[in-house]
């Protein structure tokens, strides 16, 4: 099977982030680019549509956080690690309506982004700087960079991965090295057992009602919670396995240490009302829409 191959080195974008009037989470901000034109240099840049303010959504690359608001859902932490990313982006004085954010300090940040293609819902997979190192990408903007680990290192990607903010959520689309980099990053978060690692329950965890994967429920790798999520509400007595089978646009294609792909139902077994992930969640790599 043929996955995504991005053009080479990473497109340097400057902006800045917006939060105030917005829904950020854990892993996600909107950001208003300087040079919007510059997007449609990315593979897939015609899905990106800049909204009225002129911002699009980021999805931020190699990471995903507890949900907010998926579907009007959220999972414990969720609150937690965009309260987090976002005081580490450097915003502050943060006022909220339900999860829109009402006002802040600054209202707006410098920011730079990296990026080399645009996902399924529009969204630039970047990984993003603030910051000096973002101060220092600048006057590049519009020209190619190359990845180094140095640079990495400096990413909100990363920090939210070596805090435990955030689970590596890592995909075809995705540089060898730099799934490296982030796996290592929250494996060692996970020996450490901070943040999300501290209440994981990915390994076996119950489908018995929302309630069950809510704020107060078990957390789990937010894959799998959007997944459940969407499973929960359909009516049937299929178990989720069952239901993905029947469902290939919500059944993903995996890697599992290098190995597949195979379809994620094959690696999950319900017994009664429990779901046992067969594989270990850093091992998992997903194929690019």
């Amino acid at each position: 099977m043929a996955v995504t191959s991005p053009p080479a080195g990473y497109l340097v974008i400057a902006g800045e982030l917006v939060v105030v009037g917005k829904e950020p989470d854990g892993d996600s901000v909107r950001f208003r680019p300087d040079r919007g034109e510059l997007f449609a240099q990315l593979e897939h840049g015609d899905r990106v549509r800049l909204s009225g303010d002129g911002t699009v959504q980021l999805r931020f690359d190699g990471v995903d956080a507890p949900e907010l608001h998926y579907q009007g859902r959220a999972q414990p932490l969720g609150d937690t690690s965009r309260g987090a990313l976002l005081a580490h982006l450097g915003f502050t004085e943060l006022a909220y309506a339900g999860t829109a954010v009402t006002d802040a300090r600054p209202l707006t940040l410098p920011a730079v982004v990296l990026s080399r293609l645009v996902e399924v819902n529009g969204r630039p997979v970047a990984l993003v700087l603030t910051g000096e190192p973002a101060v220092g990408l600048k006057p590049q903007a519009g020209v190619r960079v190359e990845l180094t680990p140095d640079l990495l290192a400096s990413t909100q990607n990363l920090w939210l991965l070596t805090s435990g903010q955030a689970y590596p959520l890592a995909y075809t689309s995705t540089a060898a090295p730099v799934t490296v980099q982030l796996r290592n990053a929250a494996e060692q978060a996970r020996s450490a057992g901070l943040g999300v690692w501290a209440v994981d329950a990915t390994a076996r965890f119950p489908v018995t009602d929302q309630a069950a994967l809510g704020p107060s429920g078990a957390l789990v790798l937010p894959k799998l919670f959007r997944r459940a999520t969407d499973y929960l509400r359909a009516p049937g007595g299929l178990t989720l396995p069952q239901w993905l089978a029947a469902r290939p646009d919500e059944d993903d294609l995996v890697l599992v240490a290098g190995q597949g792909p195979v379809a994620l139902h094959t690696l999950l077994e319900q017994r009664g009302r429990e779901v046992t992930l067969l594989a270990d969640p850093l091992d998992l790599v997903f194929v690019e829409r």
